[in-house]
Protein backbone atom coordinates (compact mmCIF):
# COMPACT_ATOMS: atom_id res chain seq x y z
CA UNK A 1 0.00 0.00 0.00
CA UNK A 2 1.45 3.43 -0.94
CA UNK A 3 2.41 6.24 1.62
CA UNK A 4 -0.70 8.69 2.21
CA UNK A 5 1.28 11.30 0.25
CA UNK A 6 1.42 9.39 -2.78
CA UNK A 7 -1.71 8.84 -2.67
CA UNK A 8 -2.72 12.38 -2.23
CA UNK A 9 -0.19 13.22 -4.82
CA UNK A 10 -2.31 11.21 -6.81
CA UNK A 11 -5.28 12.23 -6.31
CA UNK A 12 -4.09 15.78 -7.30
CA UNK A 13 -2.92 14.16 -10.26
CA UNK A 14 -6.07 12.61 -11.29
CA UNK A 15 -7.82 16.15 -10.61
CA UNK A 16 -5.92 17.83 -12.97
CA UNK A 17 -5.89 15.66 -15.91
CA UNK A 18 -9.82 16.06 -15.18
CA UNK A 19 -9.91 19.80 -14.59
CA UNK A 20 -7.95 19.99 -18.41
CA UNK A 21 -10.18 17.66 -20.14
CA UNK A 22 -12.95 19.69 -19.01
CA UNK A 23 -11.24 23.16 -19.73
CA UNK A 24 -10.69 21.57 -23.24
CA UNK A 25 -14.19 19.81 -23.75
CA UNK A 26 -15.98 23.43 -22.47
CA UNK A 27 -13.80 25.31 -25.32
CA UNK A 28 -14.78 22.71 -27.76
CA UNK A 29 -18.25 23.68 -26.77
CA UNK A 30 -18.24 26.94 -26.85
CA UNK A 31 -16.65 27.43 -29.99
CA UNK A 32 -19.51 25.30 -31.06
CA UNK A 33 -21.89 27.65 -29.94
CA UNK A 34 -19.80 30.70 -31.62
CA UNK A 35 -20.37 29.17 -35.26
CA UNK A 36 -23.91 28.19 -34.54
CA UNK A 37 -24.66 32.10 -33.56
CA UNK A 38 -23.23 33.04 -36.95
CA UNK A 39 -24.91 30.76 -38.71
CA UNK A 40 -28.60 32.45 -37.32
CA UNK A 41 -26.82 35.78 -37.53
CA UNK A 42 -26.88 35.30 -41.21
CA UNK A 43 -30.30 34.00 -41.40
CA UNK A 44 -31.61 36.70 -40.28
CA UNK A 45 -29.87 38.99 -42.76
CA UNK A 46 -27.18 40.92 -40.71
CA UNK A 47 -23.62 41.12 -41.16
CA UNK A 48 -21.55 39.23 -38.70
CA UNK A 49 -18.69 41.61 -39.73
CA UNK A 50 -20.81 44.90 -38.44
CA UNK A 51 -18.91 46.73 -35.53
CA UNK A 52 -21.81 46.00 -33.60
CA UNK A 53 -21.93 42.31 -33.49
CA UNK A 54 -18.57 41.31 -34.51
CA UNK A 55 -18.10 39.79 -30.91
CA UNK A 56 -22.02 38.24 -30.54
CA UNK A 57 -20.82 34.91 -31.28
CA UNK A 58 -18.45 34.99 -28.73
CA UNK A 59 -21.20 37.09 -25.46
CA UNK A 60 -23.93 34.91 -26.86
CA UNK A 61 -21.23 31.44 -25.86
CA UNK A 62 -20.78 33.23 -22.89
CA UNK A 63 -23.97 34.26 -21.73
CA UNK A 64 -25.54 30.56 -22.60
CA UNK A 65 -22.54 29.16 -20.41
CA UNK A 66 -22.73 31.27 -17.09
CA UNK A 67 -26.88 30.88 -17.72
CA UNK A 68 -26.25 27.11 -18.02
CA UNK A 69 -23.38 26.56 -15.02
CA UNK A 70 -26.00 24.62 -13.21
CA UNK A 71 -25.22 21.67 -14.85
CA UNK A 72 -21.38 21.63 -13.94
CA UNK A 73 -22.10 21.84 -10.24
CA UNK A 74 -22.20 18.91 -7.88
CA UNK A 75 -25.26 19.95 -5.75
CA UNK A 76 -24.52 17.70 -2.92
CA UNK A 77 -21.27 18.85 -2.31
CA UNK A 78 -23.23 21.93 -1.76
CA UNK A 79 -24.83 21.02 0.80
CA UNK A 80 -22.28 18.51 2.62
CA UNK A 81 -20.29 21.23 3.18
CA UNK A 82 -22.70 23.32 5.08
CA UNK A 83 -24.24 20.68 7.50
CA UNK A 84 -23.98 21.18 11.13
CA UNK A 85 -25.25 20.04 14.31
CA UNK A 86 -27.37 22.16 16.43
CA UNK A 87 -28.20 21.11 19.87
CA UNK A 88 -31.61 20.75 20.68
CA UNK A 89 -32.88 19.50 17.40
CA UNK A 90 -34.23 16.37 18.71
CA UNK A 91 -37.75 15.06 18.91
CA UNK A 92 -37.69 14.47 22.23
CA UNK A 93 -39.76 17.73 22.86
CA UNK A 94 -42.51 18.32 20.99
CA UNK A 95 -42.45 22.50 20.30
CA UNK A 96 -43.28 23.61 16.95
CA UNK A 97 -42.35 20.94 14.01
CA UNK A 98 -39.13 19.99 14.46
CA UNK A 99 -38.83 19.42 18.51
CA UNK A 100 -37.20 21.99 20.57
CA UNK A 101 -35.47 24.68 18.64
CA UNK A 102 -35.93 22.73 15.65
CA UNK A 103 -39.00 24.29 13.70
CA UNK A 104 -39.71 25.14 10.31
CA UNK A 105 -36.57 27.51 8.56
CA UNK A 106 -38.57 29.12 5.76
CA UNK A 107 -36.35 31.00 3.32
CA UNK A 108 -38.08 33.37 1.12
CA UNK A 109 -37.93 35.38 -1.93
CA UNK A 110 -34.82 34.09 -3.56
CA UNK A 111 -34.58 35.95 -6.97
CA UNK A 112 -33.93 33.17 -9.83
CA UNK A 113 -33.44 33.67 -13.28
CA UNK A 114 -33.64 30.08 -15.78
CA UNK A 115 -34.01 29.12 -19.14
CA UNK A 116 -37.34 27.24 -20.39
CA UNK A 117 -36.42 24.48 -22.22
CA UNK A 118 -39.03 24.83 -24.54
CA UNK A 119 -37.97 27.58 -26.39
CA UNK A 120 -34.82 28.71 -24.63
CA UNK A 121 -36.29 32.50 -23.51
CA UNK A 122 -35.07 33.26 -19.42
CA UNK A 123 -38.32 33.38 -17.21
CA UNK A 124 -38.02 34.46 -13.92
CA UNK A 125 -38.45 32.96 -10.53
CA UNK A 126 -39.22 34.09 -6.86
CA UNK A 127 -38.83 30.69 -4.89
CA UNK A 128 -39.66 30.35 -1.60
CA UNK A 129 -37.87 27.39 0.15
CA UNK A 130 -38.51 25.66 3.86
CA UNK A 131 -37.43 22.83 5.74
CA UNK A 132 -37.85 20.95 9.55
CA UNK A 133 -34.50 19.76 10.43
CA UNK A 134 -34.36 16.37 12.23
CA UNK A 135 -31.15 14.35 13.53
CA UNK A 136 -29.82 17.78 14.66
CA UNK A 137 -28.99 18.57 11.34
CA UNK A 138 -29.25 22.10 10.13
CA UNK A 139 -27.73 23.90 6.65
CA UNK A 140 -26.21 26.70 6.61
CA UNK A 141 -29.08 29.58 5.57
CA UNK A 142 -26.70 30.64 2.25
CA UNK A 143 -26.88 27.00 0.86
CA UNK A 144 -30.37 26.95 0.69
CA UNK A 145 -30.58 29.69 -2.39
CA UNK A 146 -27.31 27.97 -4.08
CA UNK A 147 -29.12 24.67 -4.72
CA UNK A 148 -31.88 26.36 -5.83
CA UNK A 149 -29.74 27.89 -8.38
CA UNK A 150 -27.52 25.36 -9.32
CA UNK A 151 -30.76 23.88 -10.74
CA UNK A 152 -32.48 26.99 -11.96
CA UNK A 153 -29.15 27.54 -14.03
CA UNK A 154 -30.38 24.62 -16.57
CA UNK A 155 -32.74 24.27 -19.57
CA UNK A 156 -35.64 24.22 -16.97
CA UNK A 157 -39.85 24.18 -16.88
CA UNK A 158 -41.16 25.20 -13.22
CA UNK A 159 -42.57 21.80 -12.32
CA UNK A 160 -39.46 20.01 -12.73
CA UNK A 161 -37.31 22.47 -11.23
CA UNK A 162 -39.39 22.20 -7.57
CA UNK A 163 -39.02 18.66 -7.63
CA UNK A 164 -35.21 18.42 -8.69
CA UNK A 165 -34.73 21.36 -5.35
CA UNK A 166 -36.82 19.27 -3.11
CA UNK A 167 -35.60 16.18 -3.54
CA UNK A 168 -31.55 17.43 -3.71
CA UNK A 169 -32.47 19.43 -0.38
CA UNK A 170 -33.92 16.04 1.20
CA UNK A 171 -31.13 13.57 0.44
CA UNK A 172 -28.65 16.57 1.21
CA UNK A 173 -30.35 17.80 4.78
CA UNK A 174 -32.33 14.38 5.38
CA UNK A 175 -34.92 16.59 7.24
CA UNK A 176 -38.23 15.52 8.15
CA UNK A 177 -39.52 17.28 5.02
CA UNK A 178 -39.04 20.17 2.37
CA UNK A 179 -41.22 22.60 0.89
CA UNK A 180 -40.73 24.66 -2.05
CA UNK A 181 -42.65 27.10 -3.88
CA UNK A 182 -42.30 28.82 -6.97
CA UNK A 183 -43.91 32.01 -7.86
CA UNK A 184 -42.67 32.01 -11.88
CA UNK A 185 -43.41 34.34 -15.10
CA UNK A 186 -42.53 34.32 -18.72
CA UNK A 187 -41.99 36.88 -21.23
CA UNK A 188 -44.88 36.61 -23.66
CA UNK A 189 -44.51 36.55 -27.40
CA UNK A 190 -44.82 39.70 -29.56
CA UNK A 191 -45.69 40.24 -32.65
CA UNK A 192 -45.49 43.69 -34.33
CA UNK A 193 -48.64 44.60 -35.15
CA UNK A 194 -49.71 44.48 -31.65
CA UNK A 195 -51.40 47.23 -30.24
CA UNK A 196 -50.01 46.64 -26.74
CA UNK A 197 -47.15 44.11 -26.85
CA UNK A 198 -46.76 43.97 -22.93
CA UNK A 199 -49.99 41.52 -22.95
CA UNK A 200 -49.80 38.33 -22.19
CA UNK A 201 -47.14 37.88 -19.60
CA UNK A 202 -47.48 34.12 -18.22
CA UNK A 203 -47.50 33.54 -14.33
CA UNK A 204 -47.22 29.73 -13.11
CA UNK A 205 -47.55 28.91 -9.53
CA UNK A 206 -45.78 25.71 -8.19
CA UNK A 207 -44.94 23.43 -5.38
CA UNK A 208 -43.15 20.32 -4.13
CA UNK A 209 -42.98 18.65 -0.84
CA UNK A 210 -41.20 15.79 0.45
CA UNK A 211 -41.51 14.01 3.90
CA UNK A 212 -44.25 15.84 5.88
CA UNK A 213 -44.77 17.90 3.23
CA UNK A 214 -45.79 15.43 0.82
CA UNK A 215 -49.42 16.09 0.93
CA UNK A 216 -50.40 19.18 -0.16
CA UNK A 217 -53.46 19.20 1.90
CA UNK A 218 -51.34 18.69 5.10
CA UNK A 219 -52.08 21.36 7.78
CA UNK A 220 -48.48 21.75 7.92
CA UNK A 221 -48.69 23.94 4.77
CA UNK A 222 -51.01 26.39 6.17
CA UNK A 223 -48.02 27.92 8.06
CA UNK A 224 -46.14 28.12 4.41
CA UNK A 225 -48.69 30.08 2.67
CA UNK A 226 -49.37 32.13 6.48
CA UNK A 227 -45.80 33.54 5.57
CA UNK A 228 -46.15 33.78 2.18
CA UNK A 229 -49.63 35.15 2.20
CA UNK A 230 -48.19 39.15 1.26
CA UNK A 231 -46.79 37.91 -1.87
CA UNK A 232 -49.82 36.90 -4.18
CA UNK A 233 -49.85 33.12 -3.25
CA UNK A 234 -52.67 31.84 -3.46
CA UNK A 235 -52.41 28.39 -2.45
CA UNK A 236 -56.18 27.44 -4.74
CA UNK A 237 -53.86 28.30 -7.65
CA UNK A 238 -50.89 26.41 -7.21
CA UNK A 239 -50.74 23.50 -10.06
CA UNK A 240 -50.32 20.05 -8.79
CA UNK A 241 -52.60 17.82 -10.90
CA UNK A 242 -50.99 18.49 -14.78
CA UNK A 243 -48.08 16.32 -15.77
CA UNK A 244 -45.09 18.01 -17.02
CA UNK A 245 -46.31 18.06 -20.85
CA UNK A 246 -49.34 19.37 -20.37
CA UNK A 247 -47.71 22.13 -18.50
CA UNK A 248 -45.35 23.10 -20.32
CA UNK A 249 -47.88 23.91 -23.02
CA UNK A 250 -49.98 26.06 -20.66
CA UNK A 251 -46.96 27.80 -19.78
CA UNK A 252 -44.67 29.04 -22.62
CA UNK A 253 -46.19 30.85 -25.04
CA UNK A 254 -44.49 29.56 -28.19
CA UNK A 255 -46.78 26.57 -27.67
CA UNK A 256 -49.84 28.72 -29.10
CA UNK A 257 -48.28 30.03 -32.09
CA UNK A 258 -48.52 28.43 -35.38
CA UNK A 259 -45.84 26.09 -36.82
CA UNK A 260 -43.58 27.43 -39.65
CA UNK A 261 -40.48 25.21 -41.04
CA UNK A 262 -37.76 27.47 -41.02
CA UNK A 263 -34.35 27.66 -42.49
CA UNK A 264 -32.96 23.68 -41.76
CA UNK A 265 -28.96 25.14 -41.08
CA UNK A 266 -30.78 27.91 -38.76
CA UNK A 267 -32.60 24.96 -36.95
CA UNK A 268 -29.31 23.04 -37.06
CA UNK A 269 -27.50 26.15 -35.35
CA UNK A 270 -30.01 26.02 -32.23
CA UNK A 271 -29.58 22.01 -32.05
CA UNK A 272 -25.75 22.22 -31.79
CA UNK A 273 -26.33 25.28 -28.77
CA UNK A 274 -28.56 22.99 -26.93
CA UNK A 275 -26.12 19.83 -27.17
CA UNK A 276 -22.90 22.09 -26.49
CA UNK A 277 -24.73 23.27 -23.38
CA UNK A 278 -24.90 19.46 -22.12
CA UNK A 279 -28.38 18.42 -22.96
CA UNK A 280 -29.42 15.48 -25.51
CA UNK A 281 -31.67 18.01 -28.30
CA UNK A 282 -33.52 14.44 -28.94
CA UNK A 283 -34.92 14.67 -25.78
CA UNK A 284 -38.80 14.67 -25.69
CA UNK A 285 -39.03 18.29 -24.42
CA UNK A 286 -36.39 19.48 -26.74
CA UNK A 287 -37.10 18.12 -30.22
CA UNK A 288 -39.03 20.98 -31.08
CA UNK A 289 -37.40 23.60 -28.78
CA UNK A 290 -35.52 24.74 -31.79
CA UNK A 291 -37.99 25.93 -33.83
CA UNK A 292 -40.03 27.70 -31.57
CA UNK A 293 -36.89 29.22 -30.61
CA UNK A 294 -36.94 30.36 -33.70
CA UNK A 295 -40.60 31.73 -33.81
CA UNK A 296 -39.41 34.49 -31.34
CA UNK A 297 -35.57 35.20 -33.13
CA UNK A 298 -37.62 35.76 -36.04
CA UNK A 299 -39.62 38.75 -35.07
CA UNK A 300 -36.14 40.89 -35.45
CA UNK A 301 -35.25 39.55 -38.63
CA UNK A 302 -33.31 42.84 -40.20
CA UNK A 303 -35.30 45.55 -42.34
CA UNK A 304 -33.77 48.49 -44.22
CA UNK A 305 -36.25 50.51 -44.48
CA UNK A 306 -39.99 51.86 -42.80
CA UNK A 307 -43.28 53.46 -45.13
CA UNK A 308 -44.26 55.97 -42.82
CA UNK A 309 -47.95 57.47 -43.88
CA UNK A 310 -48.66 61.13 -42.64
CA UNK A 311 -51.90 61.51 -43.66
CA UNK A 312 -51.27 64.89 -44.22
CA UNK A 313 -49.47 66.33 -41.34
CA UNK A 314 -46.09 66.26 -42.59
CA UNK A 315 -44.05 69.43 -41.34
CA UNK A 316 -45.02 72.46 -43.53
CA UNK A 317 -42.12 74.72 -42.34
CA UNK A 318 -44.27 76.90 -39.51
CA UNK A 319 -43.27 78.15 -36.54
CA UNK A 320 -43.42 76.10 -33.16
CA UNK A 321 -46.27 75.94 -31.53
CA UNK A 322 -47.40 73.22 -28.71
CA UNK A 323 -45.74 70.19 -27.30
CA UNK A 324 -47.48 67.40 -27.78
CA UNK A 325 -46.62 63.92 -25.52
CA UNK A 326 -47.12 60.67 -26.02
CA UNK A 327 -46.26 58.49 -23.15
CA UNK A 328 -45.89 54.66 -22.27
CA UNK A 329 -45.69 53.45 -26.29
CA UNK A 330 -44.48 49.74 -25.13
CA UNK A 331 -41.93 47.82 -26.79
CA UNK A 332 -39.81 45.17 -27.19
CA UNK A 333 -36.12 44.31 -28.68
CA UNK A 334 -33.37 41.99 -28.88
CA UNK A 335 -30.05 43.03 -27.28
CA UNK A 336 -27.47 42.70 -30.47
CA UNK A 337 -24.64 41.98 -28.36
CA UNK A 338 -26.38 38.88 -26.31
CA UNK A 339 -29.23 37.81 -27.98
CA UNK A 340 -31.66 38.23 -25.29
CA UNK A 341 -34.75 40.34 -25.15
CA UNK A 342 -35.16 43.96 -23.81
CA UNK A 343 -38.46 46.14 -23.36
CA UNK A 344 -40.13 48.59 -21.70
CA UNK A 345 -41.40 51.81 -22.58
CA UNK A 346 -40.85 54.72 -25.17
CA UNK A 347 -42.18 58.41 -23.87
CA UNK A 348 -42.06 61.18 -27.35
CA UNK A 349 -42.17 64.61 -26.87
CA UNK A 350 -42.38 67.10 -29.73
CA UNK A 351 -43.09 70.61 -31.06
CA UNK A 352 -45.60 70.07 -33.65
CA UNK A 353 -45.86 73.13 -36.38
CA UNK A 354 -48.79 75.23 -36.56
CA UNK A 355 -50.74 73.49 -39.49
CA UNK A 356 -50.03 70.11 -38.65
CA UNK A 357 -51.71 68.06 -37.03
CA UNK A 358 -50.61 65.76 -33.96
CA UNK A 359 -48.96 62.14 -35.41
CA UNK A 360 -51.43 59.76 -33.77
CA UNK A 361 -50.68 57.26 -31.81
CA UNK A 362 -50.64 53.90 -34.25
CA UNK A 363 -48.17 56.15 -36.65
CA UNK A 364 -45.64 56.45 -33.34
CA UNK A 365 -45.96 52.71 -32.55
CA UNK A 366 -45.33 51.37 -35.91
CA UNK A 367 -41.89 53.75 -35.87
CA UNK A 368 -41.49 52.34 -32.23
CA UNK A 369 -41.61 48.51 -33.14
CA UNK A 370 -39.83 49.27 -36.55
CA UNK A 371 -36.62 50.08 -34.91
CA UNK A 372 -37.44 47.68 -31.96
CA UNK A 373 -38.15 44.55 -33.78
CA UNK A 374 -34.38 44.13 -34.83
CA UNK A 375 -31.39 43.33 -33.36
CA UNK A 376 -30.63 46.58 -31.09
CA UNK A 377 -28.82 48.42 -28.64
CA UNK A 378 -30.94 50.50 -26.40
CA UNK A 379 -28.93 53.80 -27.30
CA UNK A 380 -29.05 53.85 -30.93
CA UNK A 381 -32.83 52.49 -30.52
CA UNK A 382 -33.63 55.67 -28.86
CA UNK A 383 -31.57 57.79 -31.30
CA UNK A 384 -33.37 56.23 -34.47
CA UNK A 385 -36.77 57.00 -33.36
CA UNK A 386 -36.20 60.70 -32.15
CA UNK A 387 -34.00 61.17 -35.47
CA UNK A 388 -37.32 59.69 -37.58
CA UNK A 389 -40.28 61.70 -35.62
CA UNK A 390 -37.45 64.70 -36.37
CA UNK A 391 -37.83 64.47 -39.89
CA UNK A 392 -41.68 64.48 -39.62
CA UNK A 393 -42.64 67.21 -37.50
CA UNK A 394 -39.40 69.56 -38.11
CA UNK A 395 -36.80 68.99 -36.01
CA UNK A 396 -37.89 69.74 -32.08
CA UNK A 397 -37.97 66.21 -30.76
CA UNK A 398 -37.66 64.78 -27.44
CA UNK A 399 -37.64 60.85 -26.68
CA UNK A 400 -36.66 58.75 -23.76
CA UNK A 401 -36.77 54.64 -23.67
CA UNK A 402 -36.97 53.10 -20.16
CA UNK A 403 -36.12 49.26 -20.56
CA UNK A 404 -35.36 46.44 -18.39
CA UNK A 405 -32.33 44.35 -19.83
CA UNK A 406 -32.80 40.43 -19.58
CA UNK A 407 -29.05 40.08 -20.24
CA UNK A 408 -28.43 42.58 -17.18
CA UNK A 409 -30.60 39.99 -15.11
CA UNK A 410 -30.17 36.61 -16.48
CA UNK A 411 -26.49 36.60 -16.51
CA UNK A 412 -23.38 38.50 -15.28
CA UNK A 413 -24.28 41.11 -12.28
CA UNK A 414 -27.85 39.47 -11.80
CA UNK A 415 -29.33 43.14 -10.97
CA UNK A 416 -32.80 42.28 -10.36
CA UNK A 417 -35.50 45.14 -10.53
CA UNK A 418 -32.91 47.29 -12.41
CA UNK A 419 -33.90 49.17 -15.69
CA UNK A 420 -32.32 51.73 -17.97
CA UNK A 421 -33.47 55.04 -19.22
CA UNK A 422 -31.57 56.66 -22.36
CA UNK A 423 -32.72 60.21 -23.36
CA UNK A 424 -32.35 61.70 -27.19
CA UNK A 425 -33.00 65.52 -27.54
CA UNK A 426 -33.16 67.41 -30.81
CA UNK A 427 -33.91 70.91 -31.86
CA UNK A 428 -35.39 72.97 -29.10
CA UNK A 429 -35.55 70.45 -26.84
CA UNK A 430 -31.44 70.45 -26.71
CA UNK A 431 -31.17 73.89 -25.55
CA UNK A 432 -34.36 74.97 -23.63
CA UNK A 433 -33.91 73.43 -19.88
CA UNK A 434 -37.55 74.44 -18.82
CA UNK A 435 -39.32 72.99 -22.18
CA UNK A 436 -36.86 69.39 -20.99
CA UNK A 437 -37.72 69.60 -17.55
CA UNK A 438 -41.94 70.00 -18.37
CA UNK A 439 -41.30 67.09 -20.30
CA UNK A 440 -38.97 64.81 -18.25
CA UNK A 441 -41.16 65.62 -15.07
CA UNK A 442 -44.32 64.46 -17.09
CA UNK A 443 -43.54 60.88 -17.76
CA UNK A 444 -45.69 59.26 -15.45
CA UNK A 445 -43.48 58.26 -12.19
CA UNK A 446 -44.83 54.56 -12.20
CA UNK A 447 -44.14 52.39 -14.93
CA UNK A 448 -44.66 48.91 -15.00
CA UNK A 449 -42.47 46.27 -16.04
CA UNK A 450 -44.32 43.43 -15.42
CA UNK A 451 -42.17 40.10 -14.41
CA UNK A 452 -39.64 42.18 -12.38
Amino acid sequence: MGSFCEMHSNCEVEKLVSDEVSIEKESINRSSIEYAVKDLLLGLGEDVNREGIRKTPFRVAKAFFEGTRGYRQNVLNIIEGALFPEEGLDNTNKIGHGGGVGGLVFVRDIDLYSYCESCLLPFQIKCHVGYIPSNQRVVGLSKLPRVAEAFAKRLQEPQRLANEICLALHEGIQPQGVAIILQCTHIPFPYKDFDSNHKGWVNILVSSGSGVFENKNDDIWSDLFSLVKFRGIDKDKIVIKESLEDQCSNWCPSFKIEEIKYNPIMVNAVSTIIKSLGEDSTRKELIETPNRFLKWLMNFQYASNIDLKMNDSIFNGGVKSTIWSEFNVPFWSQCEHHLLPFYGFVHIGYYNSKGCNQIGKSLLQSIVHFYGFKLQVQERLTKQIAETISSLVGGNVIVVVEASHTCMISRGIEKFGSNTATIAVLGHFSTDIAARTKFLEGIPSVTSFEGQ
